[in-house]
Parts: C-alpha cells; structure tokens; sequence
C-alpha cells in the first residue's frame, strides 16, 4: 500500500495486523513483553531506563521492527512494576507506588494471588482501552492537550495533590505534612525558570535535584527493611500462607466500573504531556476510594484499589502515545526516549507520520493490543510462580530487597550519592511510618512539584494571578480540587460531631 492513501479506520487497523503477519514481528513482541515483565519488576529500571537500553540493539532492525520491540516493552513493564509491589511491596515502576497500597496488605493475607491477577486483568483491560482511545481519537485529542494553558497544567496538578492528600490513614492533616515534604523535596536542584542553584550547598550532584528512583526505592522498600529490623523480623518469615490462585470470576466482576473509570481517567491524564502513569494512578485511586461503599477497606487489602491504579497506569500508555504520534511530543520520559529511537531510523513522528510511514503507526497499533494479550497469556501460567516469592525466609528475603535497592539506586544514573539519597528516604520512609505519616503523598509531591512550580509560574508571568479564574478550565478543576480537599474535613467533622 502506497504512503499516502486514504484508509479508514478498519482498513487501517487490517493493514497494520498485516505488518506483523510472520514469526519475527511475533517473536519480536513475544520477547519485547517479558523483557518488559522482568525490567518493570525491578526496582530502579523503569519503563524509560528499560526501553533505553534495548534502543541500541534495535538499530539493526527494521524501522517498524524496533519499535514494534519497543512499544512492547514499554506496555509491558507497567504490569511488571505490580509484581514486586504487590509481593514485597516494593514498586518496580513509579505508577505502582499505588498499587503497593492494598497489593501488599493482600500478599500480607495470604492472597497474593489475588492481587497480581487482579492487577493483570486490570492492566490488559486498560492497556487495550488506552490503545482503542489511541487509535480512535489521536489525532484531535492531541490538539487538544497541546493547546493547554499553563494555568490549566497548574490546576492539573492541584487536583492530583488534592486527591492523594486523602490517603492519610484517615488524618487528611498528616497527608498534607507528607504532600508539602515531597514538593520540599523537589525545590531542591536548579530553578525551572532562572536557572538558579536551590539548596544544593555546592554539592554537584544535587543541581540536578533528587532523581526519582532512589527516593522512590527509599521511601517504599529500605523503610521496610527498616521497621523489620527494628521489631525484630528478620528470623520470621513475611506470610504464613500464600495462595497463588486469581480472583474469581465474582470478585474480578465486582471491580468492572473502577475499571473502566480508571481506563478513561488514565487515557485522558497520559494525554498531558508530563503528567505521566504515576499521577494517573494516584488519581484513580484515590477516586475509587472516594467512590467505593466500603472506603474503610482500601489500604488493607480492597481489590478495587489494585484495580484502579494497574488500569489507570497501563491505559496512560496509549494516552501519551497520542501527542507522541500525532505531533511529534513526548507524552512522558518513556515517549521522550521512542522518539530519540523513531529519529535514530530517520522517522520524523509527527502529522505526516500517518501519510509518510503508515506502517509504523499502524504498526503500534496492532502490537499494543497482540502485546497486551500475550501479557495476559503469560501472567496467566507465570502468577503462582510470582506468588511463590513471598514464600522466601524474611531472614533472606529483606536481605535481597536491601541490595536490590541499592543496586537499583545506583543504576539510574551510576552515582553513589544515589545510593546515599536511596538509604537517607529510607531513613525519612522509616521514621514517617513509625509515626503514621503516609509514605504515598510524598512521591506525588515530587513527581508533581515540577509540574506545579513551573506552569503556576508561567501561567503568572504571562497573564498575572488573576487567569487562574478567566482560564475556564482552570478554574473549574480548581473549584474540583477545592471541594475535595474540603470533603475529607467535613466529614471527619460530622464523624467526630456523631461520636459525641
């Protein structure tokens, strides 16, 4: 078929399958997906660092070839970040810092089984939505997302503080310390618009800031290590009894509607450029919570909760695919790093990619959802053998994660000052936890921090305090965000009215 004729979407979806039609393409994506297992359930290898690596040894493929390989890791390394969340609660990825939350109290029962299926149907659901989105609407959603104000990023990225400030253990107070620690956190490094040096001290490695990984590595697996050394857990085993069988049909069921919630509000948010997996996760999370009839459960175990963040993470890919695609810019790190990848095969991605390399897109397309089944086909068979981690001595077992997190920190970018920030937020991870600070809100304060400081900034400087009440869709997702900071207040204040 010749670049340049006119297809529909039916025609151009046969014609992108026919692309893969053969055992390389299959093989290719076969492998591409338990690489991306294997990298996204390590902590310190996210998608970006796992898609990264494989880009050189894609140079010798074929241009539809190597990013049919790398689109599949890419999809695949979201679900695979649940599976070291959910068995040792450490997040192999950023976006499965949420789910660790009710995936780890279920391993903690006995029923880990339960939560890596449940994470895997959520993730296959999602990521085959967030490709039926990509597909369907990436060319007008992009132009939507691009023409955004920075009032409206702003706004953005109140709501998603706003919603996560709830999962303070029942303490919207203690949420908020932990919020405002992590955009602390996140002023650290050169400003985003003068390019100023912020306590740094003159120490060189942190013009740059904290990087993401070790803190998340900290935060979430070392202040483990921690509190079990500090009761005395290491001669112990985590569980008692592992149950490595899925979720019944019943169960998964019951989860339908935060699925599909989550799937749109994880498409729409990968939409935004910078807004990423991780935010799309909390907020879906957080919203199931604020939705569900039994709110008390999520944090100890609620399916609904595993569920909401894995659809919402993996329907984010096909999300930030869409401006990716569409007009040539990332939609996240990952993005960022198949573009550098589409360039290094002389692909310029942008609005003539469709008429150019029709191969490619379509491409994509038909290797996210054959991605996504072979995903699911391999969680299937490999769940009980993922399950029979947990059943490692403790004695061995915090041994284990404590080097792969230092190992992780160091990876990220070969530093052994990573390795030190790594040990200090676990230390910071430790010490909030044996005071019932949550953990959750200080990685969305530094993933958000970035975000908020510059385009409230921005938004100032160009049009004065003011546009954030003329810009509508700024105002309005204020006005959101207000009400929900407000919600949990209010009704802590009738609870506490009741009881007396």
């Amino acid at each position: 078929m010749a670049p340049g004729i006119k297809m529909d979407l039916i025609d151009s979806l046969l014609f992108g399958f026919g692309t893969l039609m053969g055992w390389k393409p299959l093989l290719i994506i076969v492998c591409g997906v338990i690489i991306g297992i294997m990298v996204g359930a390590m902590p310190g290898l996210s998608p970006s660092t796992g898609v990264a690596l494989l880009v050189p040894f894609s140079y010798t493929m074929s241009p539809a070839l190597a990013v049919v390989l790398l689109v599949s890791i890419y999809i695949s390394s979201n679900y695979g970040g649940s599976i070291t969340a959910v068995l040792i609660n450490t997040p192999g990825t950023p976006a499965a810092a949420a789910t660790a939350l009710d995936g780890y109290p279920l391993t903690q029962k006995g029923e880990a089984g339960k939560g890596l299926g449940m994470s895997l149907i959520a993730s296959t659901i999602g990521g085959i939505f967030g490709v039926i989105i990509l597909i369907v609407f990436a060319v007008p959603l992009a132009k939507l997302a691009i023409s955004f104000h920075p009032a409206d990023y702003f706004a953005l990225a109140i709501f998603g503080l706003t919603t996560v400030g709830s999962l303070g253990s029942g303490s919207v107070s203690k949420a908020m310390v932990a919020v405002l620690f992590g955009l602390l956190v996140n002023t650290v490094g050169l400003d985003p618009i003068s390019g100023v040096s912020r306590f740094s001290f003159g120490i060189d490695q942190l013009y740059d800031g904290f990087s993401l990984i070790p803190a998340l590595i900290g935060l979430f697996a070392l202040s483990v290590v921690f509190t079990a050394f500090e009761k005395g857990q290491f001669g112990s085993t985590i569980v008692d009894k592992v149950s490595g069988g899925f979720p019944t049909f019943r169960e998964s069921w019951k989860t339908k509607f935060t699925i599909v919630r989550s799937s749109i509000l994880g498409t729409i948010i990968g939409i935004f450029p910078g807004a990423g997996a991780t935010i799309a996760s909390f907020i879906s999370y957080n919203i199931a919570q604020r939705t569900s009839k039994e709110p008390e459960t999520f944090g100890k175990g609620a399916m609904d909760g595993v569920a909401a963040s894995e659809a919402a993470n993996s329907s984010s890919v096909g999300g930030a695919l869409i401006p990716l695609l569409a007009l040539g810019i990332p939609g996240s790190a990952t993005d960022a790093v198949l573009i550098g990848a589409l360039q290094l095969h002389d692909i310029t991605p942008g609005p003539l990619l469709f008429q150019s390399n029709p191969e490619i897109v379509y491409g994509i397309f038909a290797s996210l959802i054959i991605a996504n089944a072979i995903m699911l086909v391999l969680g299937l068979y490999g769940v009980r053998y993922f399950a029979k981690v947990v059943e490692v001595p403790a004695s061995v077992l915090f041994p284990m994660i404590l080097a792969i997190a230092l190992i992780g920190s160091f990876a990220v970018r070969s530093s052994f000052f990573d390795v030190g920030a790594c040990f200090a937020f676990g230390v910071i991870g430790w010490i909030f936890k044996r005071y019932n600070y949550p953990v959750a809100p200080i990685v969305l304060g530094i993933v958000l921090g970035g975000l908020l400081e510059e385009n409230f900034r921005r938004a100032v400087m160009m049009e004065g305090p003011t546009v954030f009440l003329t810009q509508p869709l700024a105002a309005t997702m204020l006005a959101i965000a207000g009400l929900l900071f407000l919600w949990p207040i209010y009704r802590n204040y009738k609870a506490k009215k009741s009881a007396e």
